[in-house]
């Protein structure tokens, strides 16, 4: 399976789309997309908003048969200008979360984002996701592949890799791959959220 980055390619529309349905497996992407009859479009802009991110830092990564999509975050270039910030947070709280959601999301994003160091360059995962029909144990498979890209870039940078998730199938899978578990937190929905970093250093 060969990897590609999209800002090569000519398919961000159906990445979109793929994102979208992913999100719809996500707790805290659930919880915030506000539940209403146009739940399937507010999923969308919000893939929307997380692939034009990923592509104004370089931060996307997708195989070549868009089954496997991940964003990978260097800590020292994800930060947007302030007022590009605050133009997408009111954007997603018009069009995706309603504003009291939005601001519980806010909040939460602010202890999630506290785990990670403040001062130590790192690369961040916020966001890796594998379509259905590309789930499987076997090393050939989606999962196995994007996790050695990740890893390799992880190598070559010689920076730690970050990542958070209240699944717990996808917190075994993590550490199966190799990351520490490094903290926990009780999210206010009752769910435990798993904090891993993996250092190329100790692989």
């Amino acid at each position: 399976m060969n990897l590609v980055n999209l800002p090569f390619m000519k398919n961000k529309e159906q990445i979109i789309k793929n994102v979208a349905s992913l999100l719809q497996e996500v707790p805290s992407s659930m919880e915030i997309v506000k539940d209403d009859d146009l739940k399937e479009k507010r999923f969308y802009i919000l893939a929307k908003h997380m692939v034009d991110k990923a592509l104004r830092h370089n931060a996307l990564l997708v195989t070549d048969d868009l089954n496997g999509i991940a964003i990978l975050f260097d800590s020292e270039k994800m930060k947007d200008p302030i007022f590009k910030e605050l133009k997408s947070d009111l954007h997603l709280a018009l069009n995706v979360t309603g504003i009291k959601k939005g601001i519980t999301a806010l909040k939460h994003q602010k202890h999630i984002k506290n785990q990670r160091p403040k001062n130590e360059h790192h690369l961040y995962c916020w966001f890796w996701g594998i379509m259905p029909e590309a789930r499987g144990s076997d090393n050939n498979k989606t999962p196995y592949v994007m996790k050695d890209w990740m890893f390799a870039i992880a190598k070559e940078k010689q920076l730690p890799i970050y990542a958070e998730t209240r699944l717990k199938r996808v917190n075994v899978a993590y550490r199966r791959y190799g990351f520490k578990l490094i903290n926990e937190w009780v999210h206010p929905s009752g769910d435990t959220m798993y904090f891993l970093r993996y250092d190329p250093k100790n692989r």
